[in-house]
């Protein structure tokens, strides 16, 4: 096991992987830059070092400052989190090259995955059934060769995309030639890569996703499916396990699926298969994230499973033979994320408390949000024996929390929650167009 592991992220992950470190008996070393000078995961860890101004892109996104953290404090692995660098190849190369364990997937594997067309050809050579789409395209001429083949609409993503962004509906010829230099800019500006590629636009359908736990040995363990289907433009809002649109059936030829597939690759660590799954019942692969999800607190409450201390045991050789391999969970888990809507200083901060009530946030009384990250501060989570007592939970909780300083979208998600479309479970990507 690790000795000393450096959190190469901020926020609330960075403050969730010190917890489990802590709980594993390893020391942790926190980055920040000097706008999170006083946040709290600098305060929680063993150690902090500043590695950089506020903007990303000279420090969190700076792969030079981070290793050169982990080898000034003699850190023996890095965690990356998710977002900035968690599945950048190179920077996981870095790590490999400098002696340092990178808690996440071997370097080359990630570097054949990253690219999302890619990913999803080798996917389909491992069986899984995936959307119709394009490999990387070599320009707008392709692109619209494609799309005509297809038929209109399709989707244009940014094969180093991730989090939702870099995806753009496209429904016509002339949409698609104004979009494609567009996309391009904004790919290269925001992942550092301008390549795209086109993929059939599966609509209307529910966004579900499987979370999957591999060792060395080849061992892999299904640990359930997520239901992510409310979303504003490709950014989730609210997160349930089990999806009510799933069915035992459904979930059993899942985990045959995704387990075959994980293995054929070779991949270890925590990851996640994303799949639409169609009105007519049917299940179509599009990518695989190969790191933690924000969303992975409602698995753990659902199956009781630790994510964070499996991912850096796994990543030490430890196999997961001792991880209860049960498949079926009993119970619903429902996560609202409470995003920031403006800059400001907390001035009133209470979270809600219950039995299976969670609240991972990084803010502490006067803590101040800024304009530089995600606007992601909290994620409520709760747990209950059945999906109306979650909901009724959930509902409760979100009543309890009170951030004042900051507009927040609190209210908006007590709102949703209690439409009737979301209560009975009957919901897809659908839910919330136009608002």
């Amino acid at each position: 096991m690790f000795d000393k592991i450096l959190i190469a992220n901020r926020g609330e992950i960075a403050v969730r992987i010190i917890r489990a470190c802590k709980e594993m008996g390893v020391k942790s070393t926190a980055i920040y830059s000097e706008a999170d000078k006083d946040s709290l995961h600098t305060l929680l860890a063993d150690e902090s070092i500043c590695i950089g101004p506020a903007m990303a892109k000279e420090s969190y996104l700076d792969p030079e400052k981070i290793i050169s953290a982990a080898l000034v404090t003699k850190a023996a692995a890095i965690h990356p989190g998710y977002g900035f660098l968690s599945e950048n190849a190179e920077f996981a190369s870095l790590c490999e090259k400098n002696g340092i364990a990178f808690i996440g997937p071997p370097a080359e594997l990630m570097r054949t995955m990253s690219d999302k067309a890619e990913n999803k050809k080798r996917m389909a050579a491992a069986g899984l059934p995936v959307i119709p789409g394009t490999e990387t395209l070599k320009d707008v001429e392709e692109a619209l060769e494609s799309a005509d083949r297809f038929g209109y609409p399709v989707m244009l993503k940014a094969s180093a995309g991730g989090g939702g962004r870099g995806i753009r509906v496209i429904n016509s010829v002339e949409e698609l030639k104004k979009a494609f230099p567009l996309a391009e800019a904004e790919a290269k500006s925001a992942f550092g890569d301008g390549a795209l590629y086109i993929e059939k636009y599966v609509y209307p359908a529910r966004h579900i996703e499987v979370q999957i736990l591999a060792d060395e040995s080849g061992n892999v363990s299904f640990l359930g499916e997520r239901d992510c289907s409310v979303q504003r433009r490709h950014q989730k809002l609210i997160e349930e396990s089990p999806s009510p649109g799933v069915n035992e059936a459904q979930r059993k030829i899942l985990s045959k699926l995704c387990r075959g597939a994980v293995k054929s690759i070779g991949y270890t660590g925590v990851g996640t298969m994303e799949f639409l799954l169609d009105k007519e019942g049917k299940f179509w692969f599009m990518e695989m994230n190969m790191r933690l999800q924000v969303e992975h607190g409602v698995t753990e409450m659902l199956t009781s499973t630790d994510l964070v201390k499996w991912q850096i045991r796994t990543a030490a050789g430890i196999d997961i033979s001792r991880l209860k391999r049960k498949e079926e969970f009993p119970g619903s888990c429902i996560e609202c994320r409470i995003n920031a809507l403006s800059p400001g200083k907390v001035s009133v901060l209470h979270v809600p408390g219950g039995p299976f009530v969670r609240f991972d946030t990084w803010l502490l009384q006067d803590s101040v949000v800024t304009p530089f990250y995600d606007s992601l501060i909290g994620k409520l989570i709760v747990y209950a024996g059945t999906r109306e007592e979650a909901v009724r939970k959930l509902k409760a909780a979100l009543c309890e929390t009170v951030i004042e300083g900051v507009e927040t979208n609190i209210e908006e998600q007590l709102s949703l929650i209690s439409e009737d479309d979301f209560e009975s479970g009957n919901y897809d990507l659908t839910f919330m167009e136009g608002r």
